[in-house]
């Protein structure tokens, strides 16, 4: 049976590369849609528990995850061979930056190399990690044919870039519109009717080129407009005007304005770093980004600000920043998820650590958190989420950098008179506003 004839009527193997928080989501969506699914990771660990029905990412609910799994919808494995059992292979594995924001493809090629031995007739493989345009035919397309198998000829080569929001309740892989740029028509054709399966909104583009800097756009759009934000936020403190009641009128216009709010930096696995990734591979084309850079150096300063305000804080007590003790709230990249990856809480760390603070945080979601290792700050130190009523009765400052909404800020606020909220949760506590030190907004009116 030909693929086509597979996939329209969920005859087709899939397998997934990499169980995180792309590739499990997708795992699960297409055996729900009805595939056999199997789910390919080189972490042991990882590929066990799934194996037993247990998720470590929140996107996918353990119980969703055993049903499937018992009913041999969904299988997990570490052997690269059970490949040749795929109709279709999607690539999700991470796509980080070095520490000179060099891109690293190192996931992106050795998934390549894993299937290229096991790569047959008929197949299709698509690559969904977030990467630089060009990426799916100058790296991933040598590599395939190695063999003697030719892209676009004896099998599918196509992009079609992930846009899972972790926790994101409204959005899943379910229903997210999918963008799909195949190396010929019949490749993008081939990947579209794939993708039905999960969502009806398909949207095919020319080259895989083109899909590749979809993603780019979407999130570099995100980039720029938090840092015009993030900018103004500074400004305005220092004009005595509050950026959040700027925003929240500005917004009641129904056309031409788009809501951005600041914070303490950026973080995930997507804004810090695809940036750089265009930046990097536009240098190739005798091009410089300066605008995207401008935007991401913005964004990158917003933890020493903040660091500044905890700082003035204190002194507005009468307290040095050093020896001070600093509970940080919340360290997860954003609200309500389990995933610090390039958390801007990361860096705030470090730097209260370098001005001799001693530091400890609370967070829900992440029981340990590990920052340090690099230039910034070569020691690597692994802290431990601490309870709040514990860190609060510790503290000299809190500074509140993830706004996990299962926290009590009005006991946060009562626990501790040095108060800096980086991202405006404190806002509803009208009779505690006057103690509470929010970024992008004017000094307390008793501390002006």
């Amino acid at each position: 049976m030909e693929l086509h004839a597979k996939i329209t009527s969920n005859q087709a193997i899939i397998c997934v590369i990499g169980l995180g928080y792309v590739g499990l989501p997708h795992a699960t969506a297409f055996a729900q849609a009805g595939f056999r699914v199997l789910g390919l990771d080189v972490n042991p660990r990882r590929v066990a528990a799934v194996n037993r029905g247990h998720s470590d990412i929140p996107d996918v609910p353990s119980e969703l995850l055993a049903g499937l799994v018992a009913s041999g919808a969904l299988q997990a494995t570490g052997d690269y061979s059970r490949l040749a059992e795929a109709d279709i292979v999607l690539i999700c594995v991470p796509t980080p930056f070095d520490a000179m924001k060099t891109p690293d493809l190192a996931f992106i090629v050795a998934a390549a190399e894993g299937i290229a031995p096991h790569l047959h007739r008929g197949q299709m493989v698509i690559l969904q990690s977030t990467t630089y345009p060009g990426t799916t035919e100058e790296i991933v397309q040598p590599i395939l044919e190695q063999g003697g198998l030719r892209a676009g000829q004896d099998f599918h080569l196509v992009f079609s870039p992930e846009r899972i929001d972790p926790g994101n309740q409204q959005y899943s892989a379910h229903n997210t519109p999918k963008v799909v740029g195949g190396l010929t028509p019949a490749c993008t054709e081939l990947a579209c009717a794939l993708f039905s399966h999960l969502t009806p909104a398909v949207h095919a583009v020319s080259t895989p080129r083109a899909a590749e800097m979809t993603k780019l756009l979407e999130n570099i759009f995100r980039s720029v407009n938090i840092a015009l934000v993030n900018e103004l936020a500074v400004l305005m403190e220092r004009m005595n005007i509050d950026i959040w009641e700027v925003i929240a009128a500005a917004r009641t216009k129904p056309f031409g304005f788009m809501a951005f709010t600041p914070g303490p930096g950026v973080g995930g696995h997507c804004i810090p770093v695809d940036p750089y990734y265009l930046s990097w591979k536009a240098r190739e084309f005798d091009f410089y980004t300066k605008f995207i850079e401008l935007a991401a150096e913005v964004n990158a300063d917003m933890p020493e600000h903040v660091v500044r305000k905890i700082a003035a804080g204190l002194n507005l007590h009468g307290k040095a920043l050093y020896g001070a003790t600093v509970l940080v709230l919340g360290v997860a990249f954003k609200r309500d998820i389990d995933d610090a990856r390039n958390s801007p809480a990361q860096r705030v760390i470090e730097l209260l650590l370098d001005f001799g603070a001693k530091v400890e945080y609370h967070d829900p979601h992440v029981p340990s958190f590990t920052v340090g290792g690099s230039v910034l700050h070569r020691s690597m130190v692994t802290l431990h989420s601490t309870p709040l009523a514990a860190g609060l009765a510790a503290a000299d400052a809190v500074a509140i950098i993830t706004g996990h909404t299962s926290l009590d800020y009005r006991q946060v606020v009562e626990g501790c008179p040095v108060v800096i909220d980086a991202v405006n949760v404190t806002r509803t506590l009208a009779d505690c506003n006057g103690q509470v030190i929010r970024l992008g907004a004017p000094l307390p009116a008793a501390s002006v």
